[in-house]
């Protein structure tokens, strides 16, 4: 025979007890989301503070390597360039952690202007033609002619380009061969740029694809990997593109070079 009461004490009992879980779990989310904004500002505030000695020990080997302050011998001119080179390098990878702080605690915004995409591929180009010419490469720049101005965050598209230029220099064997290319194409959202960077180097595999655009991502993650970093770059890449609404993909496999493309939105189109 059923007990109304019965079962209804059972029922009210069991209703307590996923409400005292579900304020739990509740009270456990709350935790973790504080753990990871105070992680984040932690990198923020560390990667921030890092950049002051860095720029100074940088700009004091500059110094003395321009013997500024008396001569110096070839070795340590040479010594005096390493310094200089791997702090630039470091200083780097401590901007792009202070990015991704900052990106992670939503304070990245999109400053949209008007600009000459192929006037910042020029300056890119000379930024990097040493480094091109030091390992070899031969660079193709195929813009397409009267190409329509962008309508972007220009330090951004900057870092975008930087940062797949700086990996086809980087991923591609001595001598090897490099190129860019800009379209316009047509999407649902209107007209786009269609930027490709591409190379002959090592090449990705497909089932690595998705996981170069991770944070922290590294295809290779061995200590004694060939290719350090932070494995940032390209998951910033990533996220100031879909910022500008646009879409960053990846054509590659190994020993058959990579392709990467990204879209952005000329004057007076995307949302």
């Amino acid at each position: 025979m059923n007990h109304p009461q019965a079962d209804q004490h059972m029922s009210l009992d069991h209703v307590a007890a996923l409400e005292a879980r579900v304020s739990e779990y509740g009270r456990e989310l709350a935790l973790l989301r504080e753990r990871q904004s105070l992680d984040t500002r932690f990198l923020a505030n560390i990667s921030h503070d890092l950049r002051t000695p860095l720029t100074a020990i940088i700009t004091h080997a500059e110094i003395m390597r321009d013997e500024i302050l008396g001569p110096v011998s070839p070795r340590q001119r040479d010594s005096l360039t390493g310094i200089i080179n791997s702090g630039r390098q470091l200083l780097e990878m401590v901007g792009e952690i202070l990015t991704h702080a900052r990106a992670a605690a939503h304070q990245i915004a999109v400053d949209r202007v008007e600009f000459s995409l192929e006037e910042l591929l020029e300056s890119l180009v000379d930024l990097n033609q040493s480094l091109i010419d030091r390992k070899g490469h031969t660079l193709e720049v195929d813009i397409q002619p009267r190409l329509p101005r962008v309508f972007a965050d220009r330090d951004k598209v900057g870092h975008i380009l930087s940062n797949l230029l700086g990996n086809a220099v980087q991923f591609t064997p001595d001598n090897g061969r490099i190129w860019i290319i800009v379209r316009t194409t047509t999407g649902e959202l209107g007209q786009f740029l269609l930027v490709e960077v591409g190379d002959n180097g090592i090449g990705v595999a497909p089932e690595h694809h998705e996981l170069i655009f991770q944070e922290f991502a590294q295809v290779d993650a061995s200590t004694s990997r060939q290719h350090h970093g932070t494995g940032l770059g390209l998951s910033i890449a990533r996220r100031f593109v879909e910022l500008h609404h646009g879409r960053i993909w990846l054509e590659s496999a190994p020993g058959a070079g990579s392709r990467f493309y990204f879209t952005l939105p000329v004057h007076g189109e995307g949302p």
